[in-house]
């Protein structure tokens, strides 16, 4: 492929072809919903996004979104809950996302959202703030501390 690749209309093979390093790739219940909520509350940028699979990127990062129907032939399906959260034990961290920002839009969402911990300073010199996305993953959204806030939290 001679340019930058369109990640709009990049076909399935020239696209799994060019991944490289570590990738992320959840499964959703409802793509098209968990793209909406990953852009509006954390300014994901959706480059694709169908009833069967999406692609977004963070800063650098590509993340994929798989509907459960498409890995019927793999056997990740058979582990996952009928309903109910997902991504127990799985943290995701957006290291270059405003956590009351985050906080603020994901309480204006329709997307059934859960704040599971509120914009907090962390010794770790990180304010984060923990969402919870109707699948179960857990989204944690950081932005570095200050000097000051770093001499108040230690």
């Amino acid at each position: 492929m001679s340019g930058p690749m369109d990640l709009a209309t990049v076909g399935a093979a020239p696209f799994g072809q060019s991944l490289r390093g570590l990738g992320l790739n959840l499964l959703a219940r409802d793509v098209q919903r968990l793209a909406g909520f990953l852009a509006e509350v954390f300014a994901m940028t959706v480059h694709r996004a169908s009833v069967d699979f999406a692609i977004l990127s963070y800063g650098d990062s590509l993340l994929q979104i798989h509907a459960d129907h498409t890995y019927h032939s793999h056997p990740l399906p058979s582990l996952l809950p009928e309903s109910g959260p997902r991504g127990g034990g799985v943290e995701i961290r957006l290291y270059d996302t405003d956590p009351d920002a985050a906080a603020a839009r994901a309480a204006a969402h329709d997307h059934a959202s859960v704040l599971l911990q509120a914009p907090v300073n962390k010794p770790h010199g990180l304010r984060e703030c923990v969402l919870l996305c109707e699948n179960g993953y857990a989204w944690l959204a950081s932005r570095p501390l200050t000097d000051d806030e770093v001499a108040k939290v230690g």
